[in-house]
């Protein structure tokens, strides 16, 4: 990839620090000094540049690499051309990712207007109650509703929207135009470009002359460190809180419906759409597209393939898929049953031809 003005190389690190940071092993120690200054697929890479590879498919692409160095476990080390210096870990997926953010740290923030971490700009709108702390950087035409309070190290990107009342932790990155209603935040959450926190859930009642709004005087609580991707909508509970666990990261465009319960560490992908009162456990993976009904419980570390309708309770560790979801070998032999089933009627309609 040719270097652009969005995302600058490093300066370098010397691969020994590098092997450090990741506590990975460098293989032969005199590559000590080499500089590491970008991360790149195996593919383009070139000098100064770290690789890694996680399967024997990218042997090929090997004999021609130019990179700097390259992150793989110790079963992979034997592909590697002896040309290349190599790092040892045990999880190359998760050190790569620790060199990329070490590499690139503007890059795990979403981006911003200004570079520096300067005050309130002049065309931000604070209310004088909203209690800020230092080191807070609030973008143009950014709005803090009354009372609202903004931890220290926190910024809040251009356009967006902080409510009354609502509390943002420290070191929170808050990006251009997301809305953030009716919620406490904790430290270190992330929240992308066009997100919306806390509008009220979608909560009717049938009347004789329609449907009557339920008010919805809860809150969003997201906890520490949670990431929650673009245009994703998180709606504020009726009565109770909607709350997203420790750790857990939403990609773009889901929609999490009121009092809705998410533990710690989960992953949930987009277009994932999970109704009112769901309750999901800890390290729980939602693949995309899926839809899950409401005021059911996911337990813990249950993995959901993509493109699942989940309509019951999913006892914890199993893995789940297809509509209605069921254990993934069950729906992976129907699957194949109904493929092999198609392909007999084809082969028989042609005959018959």
């Amino acid at each position: 990839m040719e270097q652009t003005c969005f995302f600058l190389p490093h300066d370098g690190v010397k691969l020994s620090e590098l092997a450090q940071y990741l506590g990975a092993e460098l293989a032969d120690p005199k590559h000590t000094d080499i500089l590491i200054k970008s991360v790149s697929p195996v593919s383009r890479a070139k000098t100064g540049d770290l690789c890694y590879v996680i399967s024997k498919r990218s042997k090929d692409e090997l004999a021609t690499c130019e990179a700097s160095a390259i992150l793989c476990a110790s079963g992979l080390q034997s592909i590697i051309p002896p040309h290349i210096p190599v790092l040892i870990s045990k999880n190359a997926h998760a050190a790569f990712a620790m060199a990329g953010g070490l590499l690139y740290p503007t890059a795990l923030q979403p981006l911003t207007l200004r570079s520096d971490d300067a005050g309130v700009s002049d065309r931000a709108s604070v209310d004088p109650t909203a209690k800020v702390e230092a080191n807070v950087a609030i973008e143009p035409f950014a709005a803090i509703g009354a009372h609202a309070e903004i931890g220290e190290g926190t910024r809040i990107g251009a356009g967006a929207v902080i409510g009354p009342g609502v509390k943002i932790g420290r070191n929170c990155s808050i990006a251009a135009g997301a809305t953030v209603l009716c919620a406490l935040v904790g430290n270190g959450v992330i929240i992308h470009n066009g997100a919306r926190i806390g509008q009220d859930g979608f909560g009717y009642a049938p009347g004789p002359r329609g449907m009557i709004k339920i008010v919805q005087v809860g809150r969003v609580i997201l906890q520490d460190n949670v990431e929650v991707g673009a245009n994703t909508t998180i709606d504020r509970g009726t009565m109770d809180d909607t709350v997203i666990g420790e750790g857990t990261k939403i990609d773009n465009l889901v929609q999490i419906g009121h009092n809705v319960r998410i533990g710690r560490h989960c992953a949930i992908v987009s277009q994932v759409g999970i109704a009112g009162s769901a309750i999901i456990g800890d390290g729980v993976q939602i693949g995309g597209h899926s839809g899950i009904k409401g005021h059911i419980t996911i337990h813990d570390g249950v993995q959901i393939a993509a493109m699942s309708g989940v309509i019951s309770d999913i006892p914890a560790g199993e893995r789940y898929g297809g509509i209605p979801a069921r254990p993934v070998h069950d729906f992976l032999r129907e699957v194949a049953t109904v493929m092999m089933r198609s392909t007999s009627a084809k082969k028989t309609g042609e005959k018959n031809d």
